[in-house]
């Protein structure tokens, strides 16, 4: 797919390089450079994934880096279950529900 001006698109930027990281950090962080992803709508008239473009942010910043995706959806979560916690507020709620009642607040 080629991206076309306006477009909603990702870059990818090397902020610093193992070399440039910080001597303090864990021997597998130094490794692998510090890298930064931009989304923003595309500036130059066409870009495939790879080329270099610039994009203008929904900040309005005047980003350059690598095309890495063209239309990127948000792919976040809160991860899996964890049912201690589910129980447990739960639990909590109930507690304060009868430590309102019991002052005689109401809720």
């Amino acid at each position: 797919m080629e991206a076309k001006k306006g477009m909603w698109v990702e870059i990818e930027n090397t902020v610093l390089t193992p070399e440039e990281r910080a001597p303090h950090l864990p021997e597998d962080t130094k490794k692998v450079p510090l890298k930064m992803w931009v989304r923003g709508f595309l500036i130059d008239e066409r870009a495939k994934i790879g080329d270099e473009v610039m994009i203008k942010t929904l900040t309005d910043r005047i980003v350059k880096g690598t095309l890495v995706e063209i239309n990127p959806r948000h792919i976040h979560d809160f991860g899996n279950c964890v049912e201690e916690l589910l129980v447990s507020g739960y639990n909590v709620k109930r507690e304060l529900s009868e430590v309102i009642k019991g002052a005689g607040c109401n809720e």
